[in-house]
């Protein structure tokens, strides 16, 4: 048992130090113009683009710039977003997806002159949360944090104290797509950068509670 343990305790330790390469990422609907310098992601979001599934307006959309990576299990995964945003629901944040009918969508969105930390949770239909800032910040902290069968969102204006904004329901034991997801369903576009994207794999508290209940 004291192997096992050993073993697991490796294996997490190396995956808590693997940070994401923005170069070894991948796009679905790339868009025109695109960089990745200094360790940061800055595009030109594609125009009239978005992730949404049906409710309340009737169409779907599925066609906003998205830069992902692949993981299972559970994680964190944080990244700091800077946008000039200008129409309205201008948007940028992380997306973790299943596939086009199951996944969060959470960061700023710009609406009606007002910064929001906004969360989209689709399984087969979409709903949409809000949380109004009181200011208008430079830039904000998103995390998400997956367990079990759930993801917590939370922000932060210094990467430091962080706020919980929204719990929302995703399957577990799936892998999901991970990554940096921008749209401005209603506008021309706009110039978002995304700073140290990193995503940490965390101990998976089934197994951790399995081991600790057979210890020798």
């Amino acid at each position: 048992m004291k192997r096992i343990l050993l073993c697991t305790t490796a294996f997490l330790l190396f995956q808590h130090i693997s940070a994401q390469s923005l170069n070894k990422m991948q796009w679905f609907n790339e868009p025109e113009k695109w960089e990745i310098k200094n360790n940061a992601l800055i595009m030109n979001v594609t125009a009239n683009s978005d992730y949404w599934r049906i409710s309340h307006y009737g169409f779907t959309a599925d066609d906003a710039p998205f830069y992902y990576a692949s993981y299972g299990g559970e994680f964190e995964a944080k990244v700091k977003l800077t946008g000039n945003y200008i129409a309205r629901f201008d948007q940028m944040g992380l997306m973790i997806r299943v596939d086009e009918k199951n996944y969060i969508k959470t960061g700023v969105e710009f609406v009606d002159g007002k910064f929001n930390i906004s969360t989209v949770v689709t399984h087969d239909k979409s709903d949409w949360s809000v949380t109004t800032l009181e200011k208008a910040p430079p830039f904000v902290w998103i995390k998400v944090v997956r367990r079990l069968d759930a993801i917590e969102v939370f922000f932060s204006y210094d990467d430091k104290t962080y706020i919980l904004t929204r719990n929302a329901p995703l399957q577990d034991n799936t892998p999901v797509m991970v990554g940096l997801m921008a749209a401005s369903p209603d506008g021309k576009g706009f110039e978002a950068k995304f700073e140290n994207f990193k995503v940490t794999h965390l101990p998976d508290q089934r197994r951790v509670e399995w081991l600790k209940n057979h210890q020798e």
